[in-house]
């Protein structure tokens, strides 16, 4: 039974609007970066780094370990850990490692459950440096990392200098997946950077302008994504959001199926709502490439998702539901049905129309595959060859179905929780 028209059409949009993409920062990629020149730190700022904390009495510890080893002055350090009603040990370690670390400049702020923009806010108005840097609680920064984005404040308008965010020490296929997609998605978040396109500072280790933030009133404390929102928010206000591929910070990632979905229905629902909230951005020449392109990026890449995926799965199980229906007419003698069966294939009834932009996206996905590693001097199979095809082949089924989820959501209205 051929296809109806409108199905046709709902495809092969979604085809050539991933093709377009897909193209559209493959030139951005081969066009040629213009260098930003750097000066050598020379006057170590003052810099107020906050953590909001929230029953993280497992990775503390670690993460606050991590910033007295930064390599920077300890009376340039303002750190500040905001504990956000823990019910857990989270209080007592913090106040422990304050106690023997006497020679930082380290504050606990104990309140109440109100969320990490409340969090956030409550940190921010205390910090006295000149940059506010926000630090999840389950991040580990490395020794250099904040010598290396300061100096890429080369101008007042750039708000917000973004670190490379690798997944920590992955154990399992999930993490694995995650490992490479966040190599992937950092290379792409440096070419957005290009044409200031990036669109969320994400919590570990964002570092920002202090009077900037405070200028356009500190974070949204009813906001599921919050440093989404700040980024549109900054995005909409023309300031410059800038992505390095050197200064590294690691975050533990998910490590089962249940909590990836829970983490990605929270980041894609919270990206959905955003942009709605900002629509007036999208397609608007004055916020330049970041309107015309990203703005519309964040809506539209969810409902390619949703689309390609409930194709791939209606189309892939039509056959077997409509050959166990014919079952009933012969009352289910499935020795016979294998028994007379004769294998009909024939190479002009594949549709290579869709094979060749499937090659094309394949081709375009290695390349950046590649590419992305080689920028982050990071071995493209160092996971092993299982986790690279497992990211290729399987892991865009996951994220497609856990759009479908949020479809699903929006749909029954369902709450969001965090």
């Amino acid at each position: 039974m051929p296809q109806p028209i409108f199905v046709k059409v709902i495809l092969w949009t979604a085809y050539l609007v991933s093709l377009y993409f897909a193209i559209f920062w493959f030139l951005v990629l081969m066009d040629k970066e213009t260098k930003t020149k750097t000066k050598r730190l020379k006057n170590c700022p003052l810099v107020s780094i906050v953590i909001p904390a929230h029953n993280e009495e497992k990775n503390i510890i670690t993460t606050l370990t991590s910033l007295i080893k930064l390599a920077y002055p300890k009376n340039k350090l303002d750190v500040i850990v905001v504990n956000d009603g823990s019910h857990d040990n989270t209080k007592n370690l913090v106040e422990e490692f304050i106690a023997k670390n006497k020679g930082f400049n380290i504050k606990l702020i104990n309140k109440k459950n109100e969320g990490k923009g409340a969090a956030l806010n409550d940190g921010l108005a205390i910090s006295k440096g000149e940059f506010f840097i926000c630090l999840d609680a389950d991040s580990i920064v490395t020794s250099d990392a904040l010598q290396k984005i300061l100096p890429h404040f080369t101008e007042d308008n750039i708000a917000v200098v973004l670190p490379l965010l690798k997944v920590d020490r992955p154990k399992n296929l999930w993490q694995r997946m995650q490992w490479l997609e966040y190599i992937v998605n950092m290379f792409y978040k440096k070419l957005m950077s290009r044409l200031n396109c990036v669109h969320v500072a994400p919590g570990p280790f964002s570092v920002y302008r202090t009077d900037i933030i405070r200028k356009i009133g500190g974070f949204d404390e009813d906001n599921i994504t919050e440093d989404l929102e700040i980024t549109l928010r900054i995005q909409s206000k023309n300031y410059r959001i800038v992505q390095l591929l050197d200064a590294e910070v690691f975050t533990i990632a998910p490590k089962t199926f249940k909590e990836l979905y829970k983490q990605r229905n929270r980041w894609y629902k919270g990206s959905i709502i955003n942009a709605l909230k900002y629509k007036h951005m999208i397609f608007n020449k004055k916020y330049g490439d970041f309107g015309i392109i990203q703005m519309p990026t964040i809506i539209v890449s969810g409902i390619i998702a949703i689309i390609l995926v409930s194709s791939l799965i209606y189309y892939g199980v039509k056959p077997y539901v409509k050959a166990l229906y014919n079952s009933i007419f012969i009352d289910f003698d499935f020795y016979t049905l294998i028994k007379t069966f004769k294998f009909d294939f024939n190479l002009l009834d594949l549709n290579y129309t869709v094979i060749l932009v499937a090659i094309v996206m394949l081709t375009i996905s290695m390349l950046i595959l590649r590419k992305s590693h080689a920028e982050t001097k990071e071995n493209l199979n160092k996971y092993g060859t299982l986790s690279l095809v497992s990211y290729l082949f399987f892991y865009f089924l996951v994220i497609g179905f856990i759009w479908v989820g949020i479809l699903l959501d929006f749909v029954f209205t369902k709450k969001q929780k965090w």
